[in-house]
């Protein structure tokens, strides 16, 4: 009864973090190489852990263990939390004999795959971050230092400039409608949240991402080491090929990436090459990647050169994320200083008019 409630409340919470998945492979690796039994080793990872969802979860992991169960399989009830890759991996180890090596793969695989997506959060937020000082330090000038200075330029008998009469406009707008903008702001992004549930607009919205200039090669590079690590693991453990791209595919991120991973499991159904269809996509796969996998489904070496591609390509990401630090700098520093100089143009020209006047 216990069990079955710790299930029930386990798949609808929020889950637990990467971390703790690499806790409990590592720790589980760990102490069974030391002999300690599956079910000793959950209870002090149950010790360990500050998650109360994540002990939930291990108590009905070691009363399933205890009713004779196999891990994997008591892990497929929390498919949702831990993932078709995760489970799979822990299966094939408890087939082949080899589950503590298994689990130690895994902890590192999904320590890499944590490293990874950090990198490219970081590399999407920075721009953001800098966009938001921007509009932050316009929105000081604009609302709290300009709204003083306009009683000067409305006793002004001057003629004011273009840029003076628009920065005034633009100020009067935001200042009469900032509740509609406010709310405007906030439908538009929970329509834009909603609308990526829907699987065609969300299609259109990888499909858009994949084709961007700079933001779009961080984004297949991603995809790139993803996919070919998973299938390299998956492989090399002794999954079908088939069954590899079935589970690669559930993983996959961007619905682009999804549906070549489905039509390539189609096209080997049928006899066809994995280079044969891969090295088509070229706006999701870098030509070199058709070309390797080519080379590993001729010579049977296949994981060994995705694994060479995906170490590849995430050093070429990280080369990436390095410069585009370096090139988005810059260049939204200038941003920055051209809306603030606009300010203060707008602000000094008339002031410098009156000043001239005076002088005649």
């Amino acid at each position: 009864m216990f069990s079955k409630l710790n299930q029930w409340l386990a798949q609808f919470s929020f889950g637990i973090s990467g971390s703790e998945k690499i806790l409990f492979a590592q720790h589980l690796a760990l102490m069974m190489k030391t002999g300690m039994g599956q079910i000793e080793a959950l209870r002090v990872i149950q010790g360990q852990t500050q998650s109360s969802q994540f002990k939930r979860i291990l108590e009905d992991l070691i009363t399933n263990l205890e009713n004779g169960q196999f891990l994997s399989s008591s892990l497929e009830r929390y498919q949702r939390i831990f993932g078709d890759f995760f489970i799979n991996i822990i299966k094939l180890g408890e087939l082949s004999g080899t589950l503590p090596g298994n689990l130690e793969y895994l902890a590192q695989e999904t320590r890499k795959k944590q490293e990874l997506e950090a990198k490219v959060r970081s590399a999407m937020i920075y721009p953001l971050v800098i966009l938001f000082a921007t509009v932050g330090i316009t929105s000081v000038i604009i609302f709290f230092v300009i709204p003083k200075i306009l009683p000067i330029f409305a006793s002004l008998k001057i003629d004011l400039p273009q840029s003076t009469r628009f920065l005034i406009w633009s100020i009067s707008f935001f200042r009469d409608n900032f509740v509609w903008i406010i709310l405007g702001f906030l439908a538009a992004s929970a329509a834009l949240i909603a609308s990526v549930r829907i699987y065609r607009i969300r299609n259109f919205y990888d499909r858009v991402l994949v084709s961007l200039p700079l933001i779009g090669k961080i984004i297949v590079y991603y995809n790139v080491v993803n996919i070919t690590r998973t299938l390299g693991v998956l492989l090399k453990s002794g999954v079908k090929i088939i069954e590899a791209f079935d589970i690669t595919a559930g993983l996959a991120s961007n619905t682009e990436y999804q549906k070549v991973l489905k039509e390539s499991v189609d096209r080997v159904k049928k006899g066809e090459t994995i280079y044969g269809y891969i090295s088509t996509q070229t706006n999701l796969f870098p030509s070199t990647v058709g070309r390797i996998i080519g080379v590993g489904e001729r010579t049977g070496n296949l994981d060994a050169n995705l694994f060479y591609l995906s170490e590849f390509y995430e050093n070429e990401l990280d080369q990436i994320v390095k410069n585009l630090s370096s090139v988005l700098e810059p260049a939204m520093l200038i941003l920055m200083g051209g809306i603030v100089g606009f300010v203060a143009i707008s602000i000094i020209t008339p002031i410098y008019q009156v000043t001239q006047s005076l002088r005649r």
